[in-house]
């Protein structure tokens, strides 16, 4: 498959429903694709602002991290996307930070 292909319609991953529609099946609601990566783009930027960074979807096959100092790194999925958060960022990302745990409480996400 040429790169171009890849990006506009390929891989799924396992968090997306589209790509384990059995292990979402008890959901109630149905959502688009779309809906559903701008959920999880939303929710994973509130754990990243406390890290100075910040996540966008591109073209709805890849995401787009970008830090403060402009670096960015295109990342396939959430597994992906920690380590290179981890590379761009000052610091690395540790979900139970005292520091992020409180940020977020205080921003209402907690």
């Amino acid at each position: 498959m040429c790169a171009l292909c890849g990006i506009l319609g390929g891989r799924r991953h396992w968090t997306e429903s589209t790509g384990a529609p059995e292990a979402f099946a008890s959901r109630p609601e149905a959502h688009t694709r779309h809906r559903e990566r701008q959920t999880r783009t939303r929710l994973v930027n509130a754990v990243l602002d406390h890290y100075g960074l910040r996540l966008a979807d591109w073209s709805g096959g890849q995401y787009v991290l970008r830090g403060r100092t402009g670096r960015t790194a295109l990342v396939d999925n959430l597994s992906e996307l920690w380590a290179e958060a981890d590379r761009l960022g000052s610091r690395d990302c540790d979900p139970l930070d005292p520091d992020l745990l409180a940020d977020l409480k205080a921003r209402g996400h907690g």
